[in-house]
């Protein structure tokens, strides 16, 4: 079972991507709050995949890409984040981030990505139209 952390500050925003994950597969699911957590995390249970916020307090996501790279150069991060930080995204992706996600972002496009970074039989529903998250009800449209 491939195991994925999940990097945000906010809960709302780990939820949504928790929940989006429970519907595409099994995972085992790691959660940090911010950037020295994520460090800690992976340095300890090494994720198959980590989705990473950039602004975060205490240690933004660029900071923790860069030092999760410096010790796992093969590690796979997926950024997700708003509009608006392009300097900070092209810097992640500069740093070894593979994708990124912006928000607000739909399901089949956290879908693609974790395909993209794992593999396309990692992921048991096939894509759809219009699953746009809804963060008013946590449900999908």
């Amino acid at each position: 079972m491939p195991k994925i952390l999940i990097t945000d500050d906010v809960k709302l925003m780990r939820d949504i991507i928790q929940n989006a994950l429970n519907e595409f597969g099994h995972f085992d699911i790691l959660v940090a709050h911010n950037g020295n957590e994520a460090v800690e995390l992976y340095k300890k249970h090494k994720p198959d995949l980590v989705t990473m916020d950039i602004v975060m307090e205490e240690k933004n996501g660029l900071e923790a890409t860069q030092e999760i790279t410096a010790f796992d150069p093969h590690a796979k991060i997926i950024i997700i984040t708003s509009l608006g930080q392009e300097k900070l995204l092209n810097a992640c992706l500069s740093s070894g981030a593979r994708d990124f996600i912006i928000k607000p972002f739909n399901k089949n496009r956290i879908k693609s990505a974790i395909q993209n970074a794992l593999g396309d039989n990692i992921i048991s529903i096939p894509l759809q139209k219009n699953n746009i998250f809804d963060s008013s009800s946590l449900a999908y449209k």
